[in-house]
């Protein structure tokens, strides 16, 4: 009886100190800018979506959810074209277009190859690694997207106009840190930094990224090579040669 009271006791206790973590919670906001970018959208129209910011625990670890999510290929794109999860999270690719395509990726990260499937169908990917994961069809090579597989809960992606708010992060130190597809690993990792949390809402002051050091390089297919030029949609209904 005595033992079981203690037990009792001990879950009753972290129970406490779980809704105390949550009582102090607080929001971790910012906003972020691209500077000297190529991509049109972003010279135009200011665009800077698509950028990943995470918090992760300094010294511990936070329990994650696997997720359920969607990203879908509709005229011959995949939406969204960033997407953020947690490891074990898994991944649909829904065919909405009325011809066949077949996502995959060999670059570092989750390598996977869901195949050749038709209009209408759809195939799911278990994301098991963190990691950046580019993701292309072997149909058609102007399709592309990224899905980034994180080891914590706590992350966004960056609104058009760069805004981003992480809400209800539990007290203690977090490093952040940013990823993005134009972006090298050395401008990230520079722009990384602590932050404390600590009940209040954070703000973080504007994190400006630099795209100067992006070479956008032509992917190959699924088999390392050259796409063949696409003359219309008919290419979708047949497995390329290898």
């Amino acid at each position: 009886m005595m033992r079981r009271l203690a037990i009792c006791s001990k879950v009753f206790s972290a129970a406490l100190l779980l809704s105390a973590a949550r009582l102090h919670a607080g929001d971790v906001t910012g906003q972020v800018e691209l500077r000297d970018s190529r991509e049109p959208s972003v010279r135009q129209h200011s665009n800077y979506s698509g950028v990943v910011v995470s918090l992760r625990p300094v010294g511990a670890t936070a329990p994650l959810k696997p997720m359920r999510v969607v990203m879908t290929q509709k005229n011959k794109t995949f939406t969204p074209h960033m997407l953020a999860i947690t490891i074990g999270s898994t991944v649909d690719f829904p065919n909405l277009d009325p011809i066949f395509h077949n996502a995959f990726s060999n670059y570092n990260g989750e390598i996977f190859d869901v195949g050749l499937y038709p209009p209408g169908s759809t195939k799911a990917v278990k994301f098991t690694r963190e990691g950046a994961v580019r993701v292309f069809c072997n149909i058609h090579s102007s399709m592309s997207a990224m899905i980034v597989v994180l080891a914590t809960p706590y992350f966004t992606v960056t609104k058009r106009d760069g805004t981003f708010s992480i809400p209800n992060v539990p007290p203690g130190d977090y490093e952040l840190r940013l990823i993005h597809e134009r972006a090298s690993e050395a401008t990230l990792r520079a722009l990384s930094r602590r932050v404390t949390v600590s009940g209040d809402t954070v703000a973080i002051p504007t994190l400006s990224i630099s795209e100067a050091g992006y070479l956008l390089i032509p992917h190959k297919n699924k088999y390392g090579h050259d796409y063949s030029p696409e003359s219309d949609d008919h290419l979708g209904y047949s497995e390329p040669s290898k």
